[in-house]
C-alpha cells in the first residue's frame, strides 16, 4: 500500500513510470511532474480514489520510488555526458536561484529591466510607478514582476487594465514571453469567455490571467463586479490616461483609485508620460500608490521623503539607461531628417482654391446658434484643408462622400467631437482615418460654395490624370533610396484614401527594380487580426514597405520588420509624430540605426506652421532633454494655435504664407518650454540610483549558475543538432545569426518527429531558418532562449534517450576517459538536488538545481565541491583510448562509492554550505518593511538524483 506521507519533492511511481511529487494546495490531491522535468501542467491524482482503485489496479496507486541508477555497461564519451548535463540544467523550471521566475521566461532580460523587479521584491504590497522612457520595455519590466510574484506564490491571479487597442498585444506578450496564458476581456470576447467557463463560476475567478479593456470595465455596468472579484495584482498600462481631465478619464480614475484603496492589493502603474501636460497629473498618479504623496511639495522634498518616493517610482530616459547600464546595443540610434518636395502648379492652385474656400465659409460661423457648431465650422475647414494637403485622392473622397442626411448633426452636442478628430491627431485614442465627409457636411453649403467644391474636385482629378503629384513622386524616390540602403520604411498617412493611393503608386514604380518587394497597406478598414496577420506574413528575406494610417500606431510590434519612418502626412500633434517613430525606435529593434523623415513642401504654408512651431520645438526639447515631453492634448491650446495661425490673419491666397507669431502660438511655445523644464527637474530629482548595475549583475549571475546562460544554450543546441545530422552554421553576412538549411531537415529521415515539429513555421518559399542566441536578435532571426520549444524539445529528447538506456552514441549517462587533467582516478557525479522552500502561512515550494561532486576513487577522503568539479568537467578532454572493459570497471567502482558512506559525507558537507548561501541570497532579495524573511528555510530532499557519472583516468593509466 502507498504511504500516506509521501515526501514532497521525492520520487514516486504511478502508472508504470517515475514522477516527482510536487507541493499541493489540496491535501487530498497528488500533483505529479514527469521525472524528465518537462510538462508545464502537472498531473493531478485524487488520493482516496488512487488508493481505492489501487487494490484492483496496482499501477493506479502512487507509491514511493527512487531515481534509477545509471548502468556502467552503457558507457560513452565525455561529450555525450556533457550534453546530458546541459539538458538536465535546461529542463529546470523551479530553479533554486533567488529569482524564481527565470526558469519560465522565454526572453533574456537586460540588467536595466530587472531594476523594477528588485524594487518590487523589497515591498509588500508592491506599489510601483514605472515611468521609463518610450520604447525601453515597460511591458517586459511589469511582466517580470508579475511572473516572479506568481512563481513565489504571492499571487494566484492578475489583471492588466489597458486601452482597448493594446489588449491583444498584452495577451501575446504575457503568453509568449512570460508563459502566462491570458484572456482578453472586452465587449467582443465576453460571450465566448462565458460559454467556455464552467457554470457557477464567474469568469474573473475562472480565468486567472486577465487583460481587460479599461474603457469597457470602467462603466457602471461592469465596474462593481470587477472590483468585487479583482485579482491580487493589477497592472495599469498608459496610466496617465486615467488622470481626470475629461469625463472618460474621470471614470478611469475612479476605477483605479478604488482599486488602490485596498491596502493589500499589488498595483503597478505604467506610463512614459507621467505628467501628460495636465496640472497635478504626476502627484495624482503617485497618490494612487500612497495617498500621502499627493500632499507633498515636490519642489522641496526632505531626504526621507526622497528615499520613500524612490522606493515606489522609477523614471529613466534612454540616455540614462545607455550611459549607466551599458545598454547601447539595446536601442537604435535615431537619425532625424527632413525630405522636401515642390508643389506642382496644379497642386499650388488646389491649395490656394481650398484655402480661399475655407476663408469664405468661416465668417458665417458667427451667425450659428451654438458655440460647438461654431467650432465645428473651424474644424470643417481644417479637415478639408488636411485632405487636400494629404493627396488628391483624399480630397476627392472628402468631397464626394458628402451625405445630406448628416445635416441634423448641426443640432447635436457631438458636432464638436465628430469633427475635431480629423484635425487634432489624438494620441490618447486611435483616430478616424476615413476622409472627413462628416466634417464637410457640418457646414451648411450654399449653391456657390458647392460649385467651388466641384472646382476643387476637378483640380484634384486633373492632378491625378496628368500625374502632377510631386508629393507622391518624391516619396517614391525616397523609398527607393531607402530600399537601396537596406532600410525598410513605414510610410505614415493620415487618411485611408491616401494610404491606398500611395501604396498603389509605390507598386507601379518600384516592382521592376525590386521584383520581390513586399508592399502592404494597412488601414482602419481591416480588423486588428487581419493587420497583424499581414505584418507577420512579411518575409524577412525580401525588401518590404508598409503604408499605414495611424490606426497602426499602437498595438502591433513593428520594430521586428521595419527600421525607417516617412511622415507622408505630417501630424498636427507632436505626440502623434513621436508615437509613430516610437513604433520602430524601441527596444527589440534589430537595426543599429533607424531613420525618420519629416516629409513636407516648403511651398505649403501649413506645413511651415506645423514644422517650425510645433514639431521643431518638440524635437529641440527631445534633443536637449534626452526624452520626449508630451504636448498637452486635453486643452484646446494646440488647435487654437493652428486655427489662429492658419485663418485668423486673413492673408490672401497668392502669398501662400501664414502668420507664425500669433499670441496663441507664443503661449503654446511657452507652455512646452515650461513642461520641458519641469521634466528636466523631475528626471534629475527622481532618477533611480539606489540599485547599481553590479548588484543586478550578481543576481543574474546567480540565476545563470543554476539555469545556464545564453552561451550554454548556444553550445547545447549547436552540438546536439550537429550530432543529429542537421548542423547550424554561422551566417557569414550577419553577426550572431545562425542558419539551418531546410533541405537538411527534409533529408534526415531518422530525425525525431518531435524535433521536426518544434522547428518554427517556415513560410512558403523560404529555404532556411535563421536563429540567434542573443537579444535583441539580428534581423530575420528567431531567438533561441532556454524555453524556446526547439531547445526544450532537444533537452527532453536527450534526457529521455539517456533514461531509456541502451547503447547510444548521441547521449549517455556514463562516460569514462583518459585525460592529462588528473593525476589520480576521479569520478564526477552529476546530481540534481531538490529543496522545499518553506515560508510562513504558505504551501512549500519546490526548488531544484544541478550540482557536481568529484571524488577520488582510490582515496575516498579526497573530494571536490561543485565549482572545482565543474571546472574540471568542462576542460577535461580525452588524451588516449580506454578499453571498453576498463571503462566499465572504473564506472562500477564509481557506483560502489555512491553506495558507501564516504561520498554522501562529503556531499552533505558541501550541501550545508550551499544551503546557507541560497538562504541568505533569498532573504537578501526579498527585503520588505512589513514581512520578516528570516523565517524562510530551504529543506533539502535527499538523496539527490544521480543523473550521470564521468570517470577521469590519468593518461598514464590508459593502457593497463
Amino acid at each position: 500500500m502507498a504511504s500516506a506521507n509521501l515526501p514532497i519533492g521525492g520520487i514516486v511511481r504511478f502508472r508504470g513510470r517515475e514522477w516527482v511529487l510536487l507541493p499541493s494546495n489540496d491535501s487530498e490531491t497528488y500533483r505529479l511532474r514527469p521525472l524528465t522535468g518537462m510538462g508545464e501542467d502537472p498531473v493531478e491524482v485524487d488520493k482516496p480514489l488512487s488508493q481505492l482503485i489501487g487494490y484492483t489496479l496496482p499501477f493506479e496507486r502512487v507509491e514511493p520510488s527512487v531515481f534509477p541508477l545509471p548502468e556502467p555497461k552503457q558507457v560513452s564519451d565525455s561529450e555525450s555526458v556533457r550534453l546530458l548535463w546541459h539538458a538536465a540544467r535546461l529542463l529546470l523550471r523551479e530553479g533554486a536561484a533567488p529569482l524564481r521566475s527565470m526558469g519560465r521566461l522565454s526572453i533574456r532580460p537586460h540588467l536595466y529591466q530587472l531594476v523594477p523587479l528588485l524594487m518590487a521584491l523589497r515591498q509588500n504590497p508592491v506599489r510601483l510607478l514605472i515611468a521609463d522612457d518610450v520604447g525601453v520595455g515597460k511591458t517586459i519590466e511589469a511582466g517580470l514582476i508579475a511572473r516572479e510574484m506568481w512563481d513565489r506564490g504571492e499571487i494566484e491571479r492578475l489583471a492588466v487594465l489597458c486601452p482597448p487597442y493594446l489588449c491583444e498585444q498584452w495577451q501575446r506578450e504575457l503568453s509568449e514571453k512570460f508563459n502566462l496564458p491570458a484572456v482578453v476581456v472586452n465587449s467582443s470576447t465576453l460571450a465566448q469567455l462565458e460559454r467556455a467557463k464552467p457554470e457557477g463560476v464567474h469568469l474573473y475567478q475562472h480565468y486567472r490571467v486577465l487583460v481587460i479593456s479599461i474603457d469597457w470595465v470602467k462603466s457602471e455596468r461592469h465596474r462593481y463586479l470587477f472590483l468585487q472579484m479583482c485579482p491580487e495584482l493589477v497592472i495599469v498600462d498608459e496610466a496617465h490616461n486615467a488622470i481626470p481631465a475629461s469625463t472618460p478619464a474621470q471614470q478611469r480614475y475612479e476605477l483605479v483609485r478604488t482599486l488602490a484603496q485596498n491596502p493589500q492589493r499589488h498595483l503597478i502603474l505604467l506610463t512614459a508620460t507621467p505628467h501628460s501636460g495636465i496640472a497635478d497629473a504626476f502627484q495624482k498618479l503617485l497618490a494612487l500608490l500612497n495617498p500621502q504623496f499627493e500632499h507633498w511639495e515636490f519642489s522641496n522634498l526632505t531626504e526621507a521623503q526622497r528615499d520613500q518616493l524612490a522606493r515606489h517610482f522609477v523614471l529613466r530616459t534612454r540616455g540614462d539607461i545607455e550611459k549607466e547600464w551599458g545598454a547601447h546595443a539595446c536601442f537604435p540610434k535615431r537619425e532625424v531628417s527632413d525630405a522636401t518636395y515642390t508643389l506642382s502648379p496644379l497642386a499650388r492652385k488646389l491649395f490656394a482654391e481650398t484655402y480661399d474656400y475655407c476663408l469664405q465659409i468661416l465668417p458665417e460661423s458667427g451667425r450659428l446658434p451654438k458655440e460647438s457648431a461654431q467650432r465645428a465650422r473651424y474644424w470643417a475647414a481644417l479637415a478639408l484643408l488636411r485632405s487636400v494637403m494629404s493627396s488628391p485622392e483624399a480630397a476627392l473622397q472628402a468631397i464626394q462622400n458628402r451625405r445630406n442626411a448628416l445635416q441634423s448633426l448641426w443640432d447635436t452636442e457631438d458636432s464638436d467631437t465628430l469633427t475635431r478628430d480629423y484635425v487634432e491627431d489624438p494620441s490618447l485614442r486611435l483616430p478616424e482615418d476615413e476622409a472627413p465627409s462628416i466634417a464637410l457636411e457640418m457646414a451648411t453649403l450654399s449653391h456657390t460654395e458647392q460649385n467651388r467644391l466641384r472646382d476643387i474636385a476637378r483640380i484634384a482629378r486633373q492632378i491625378l490624370e496628368q500625374r502632377a503629384d510631386n508629393k507622391v513622386a518624391g516619396c517614391i524616390q525616397l523609398v527607393r533610396d531607402l530600399l537601396r540602403e537596406n532600410f525598410m520604411p513605414i510610410v505614415w498617412c493620415r487618411f485611408i484614401a491616401t494610404a491606398e493611393y500611395v501604396a498603389r503608386c509605390l507598386r507601379e514604380a518600384l516592382t521592376e527594380e525590386f521584383p520581390d518587394l513586399q508592399i502592404v497597406c494597412l488601414t482602419g478598414r481591416q480588423s486588428d487580426e487581419e493587420r497583424r496577420m499581414q505584418v507577420d506574413a512579411l518575409s524577412a528575406d525580401a525588401p518590404r514597405v508598409l503604408v499605414a494610417t495611424d490606426c497602426l500606431a499602437e498595438g502591433i510590434n513593428l520594430q521586428d520588420k521595419f527600421n525607417a519612418v516617412i511622415h507622408y502626412d505630417l501630424p498636427w500633434n507632436p505626440n502623434k509624430l513621436e508615437q509613430r517613430e516610437g513604433r520602430v525606435d524601441r527596444f527589440g529593434q534589430r537595426s543599429p540605426t533607424v531613420r525618420t523623415y519629416r516629409y513636407y513642401s516648403p511651398d505649403n504654408p501649413v506645413d511651415g506652421v506645423v514644422i517650425r512651431v510645433l514639431l521643431e520645438k518638440a524635437h529641440e526639447i527631445r534633443k536637449t532633454l534626452g526624452t520626449y515631453v508630451p504636448v498637452p492634448e486635453e486643452s484646446e491650446s494646440l488647435i487654437e494655435a493652428l486655427v489662429n495661425a492658419m485663418f485668423l490673419s486673413r492673408r490672401p491666397s497668392p502669398q501662400l504664407t501664414l502668420e507664425l507669431d500669433t499670441p496663441a502660438l507664443q503661449q503654446l511655445t511657452l507652455r512646452m518650454q515650461r513642461d520641458a523644464e519641469r521634466e528636466r527637474t523631475n528626471r534629475t530629482r527622481f532618477a533611480q540610483r539606489a540599485l547599481k548595475p553590479a548588484e543586478i549583475q550578481s543576481e543574474l549571475d546567480a540565476v545563470d549558475q543554476v539555469l545556464g546562460d545564453p552561451n550554454l544554450v548556444q553550445r547545447f543546441v549547436t552540438e546536439t543538432l550537429q550530432r543529429l545530422g542537421i548542423p547550424l552554421k554561422p551566417d557569414p553576412r550577419v553577426p550572431n545569426r545562425w542558419i539551418l538549411e531546410a533541405h537538411l531537415v527534409e533529408n534526415t529521415p531518422n530525425l525525431p518527429a518531435a524535433i521536426r515539429n518544434a522547428l518554427p513555421h517556415l513560410p512558403r518559399g523560404q529555404k532556411r531558418w535563421y536563429f540567434s542566441f542573443v537579444s535583441p536578435t539580428p534581423e530575420g532571426a528567431v531567438y533561441l532562449g532556454r524555453n524556446h520549444p526547439l531547445v526544450q524539445t532537444l533537452a527532453h529528447y536527450l534526457f529521455e534517450l539517456s533514461m531509456a538506456g541502451g547503447s547510444n552514441a548521441l547521449v549517455n549517462r556514463c562516460g569514462a576517459i583518459a585525460t592529462r587533467e588528473v593525476s589520480r582516478p576521479l569520478a564526477l557525479y552529476l546530481l540534481r538536488q531538490r529543496y522545499l522552500l518553506h515560508q510562513p502561512n504558505r504551501v512549500p515550494q519546490l526548488a531544484e538545481e544541478c550540482r557536481l561532486l568529484a571524488l577520488a576513487l582510490e582515496n575516498p577522503s579526497e573530494a571536490m565541491g561543485h565549482e572545482a568539479a565543474l571546472e574540471l568537467f568542462e576542460k577535461a578532454t580525452p588524451s588516449a583510448n580506454l578499453p571498453p572493459d576498463a571503462k566499465t570497471r572504473w564506472l562500477q567502482r564509481a557506483l560502489e562509492r555512491w553506495h558507501d558512506g564516504a561520498l554522501h559525507t562529503h556531499y552533505h558537507a558541501h550541501l550545508q554550505q550551499r544551503l546557507h548561501t541560497l538562504q541568505e541570497s533569498h532573504r537578501r532579495l526579498r527585503q520588505t518593511l512589513l514581512q520578516s524573511h528570516h523565517a524562510l528555510q530551504l529543506e533539502p530532499q535527499n538523496p539527490p538524483d544521480l543523473i550521470g557519472i564521468l570517470t577521469l583516468i590519468p593518461h598514464t593509466e590508459a593502457h593497463p
